[in-house]
């Protein structure tokens, strides 16, 4: 469910035999939660066979911009907060290798006997940690199972950004939405395009009833447009966040762009509104191209653009822009519609 304090929350049993599991299960299962600001149902529940054991310890290891910090306590389990005092955490500098000697302050009051048992274990999972990527990784609780290591709880992120290099090491993983975010039966849609293309496409609702919309072309440029607003003082209106580039086929951006202009042009007030078509200066894609599948859909959309009173804005930069421009312009004279285009300082 990706959200952390689910013991302190009720939604843990320990113990039980399958008919108690299911009493437990069914009486939350459904039911809605509130974690971190976020409300949303709960939806999985995971059985595992049931560990006896007497001690519970911790473990963590976090990557940071410059080391990681990992962390090890012989108090584990739900109370670890509380016992935050007693956890040990070292710092060891991403250049550095995790040895023997690193290790030690870690597991130097746990006893003789069990120290170089757990001191090779958080060396072991560190190595794990490292070839496989991790971002996060927290053991809590873990203990030990005739004397050999076992995590009873686990919770682990993973670097996206790695996933060029692991892609075999990590299989057909899918990376989930955070808790509390469903994606909307259009948002699904650019996120299934997404999947089928080579190129990026991208689009998240912010605010469907908002008067500013954008379709922008790059991701740091669409990242721009939208601070861009928030600065002038407009966050409250922005409508999404919509990203295209890796040079799209004509088709793709027409599927985009019919989502894009249903959302923007949904539920006309009265109230003009106001569509931001724009990107940086491209490096290969072509311009013109892209933009014969805006037009298309701009084209399809007459009615409803001019029943939201939508203003348009258009600019970009890269190969055959010129002729991009010029179709733009020359459509705004066809539909009516006020657009305007740019390229100015690019």
């Amino acid at each position: 469910m990706l959200f952390g304090k689910r013991g302190k929350s009720g939604l843990v049993a320990l113990n039980l035999d399958l008919s108690q599991a299911t009493q437990f299960v069914n009486e939350r299962l459904g039911k809605e939660v509130e974690m971190g600001g976020c409300k949303a149902p709960i939806t999985t529940f995971i059985i595992e066979p049931f560990v006896l054991h007497d001690q519970e310890y911790y473990l963590s290891i976090v990557s940071e911009r410059l080391d990681c910090t990992i962390s090890f306590s012989e108090c584990g389990g739900i109370e670890i907060e509380e016992d935050w005092d007693k956890v040990k955490t070292v710092y060891l500098p991403t250049e550095k290798a995790m040895t023997d000697e690193a290790c030690a302050p870690l597991v130097a009051s746990l006893p003789l006997e069990i120290r170089g048992i757990i001191g090779d274990f958080i060396t072991g999972v560190f190595a794990v940690f490292q070839d496989l990527d991790f971002s996060f990784i927290e053991m809590n609780p873990f203990t030990l199972v005739n004397g050999e290591p076992y995590p009873l709880d686990m919770r682990g992120e993973l670097d996206d950004t790695a996933a060029f290099k692991n892609f075999k090491k990590w299989g057909n993983i899918d990376f989930p939405l955070p808790f509390g975010r469903v994606l909307s039966s259009t948002e699904t849609f650019v996120h299934e395009l997404d999947e089928k293309t080579s190129a990026s496409l991208k689009f998240t609702v912010l605010n469907p009833k908002g008067r500013i919309w954008t379709m922008v072309a790059g991701g740091g440029a669409s990242v721009i447009y939208a601070d861009t607003v928030g600065d002038l003082g407009y966050a409250s209106e922005l409508g999404n966040y919509a990203e295209y580039s890796g040079a799209p086929n004509e088709d793709d951006v027409l599927q985009y762009a019919r989502v894009v202009l249903d959302c923007a042009t949904a539920n006309p007030d009265g109230r003009k509104r106001t569509l931001l078509i724009g990107g940086g200066i491209a490096n290969f894609t072509d311009v013109a191209a892209t933009f014969n599948g805006i037009i298309r859909a701009l084209k399809e959309k007459e009615s409803k653009l001019k029943a939201a009173r939508m203003n348009i804005f258009v600019r970009r930069g890269g190969p055959n822009y010129q002729t991009g421009l010029a179709k733009m312009r020359k459509l705004g004279e066809e539909l009516g519609i006020p657009l305007e285009e740019s390229m100015k300082d690019a």
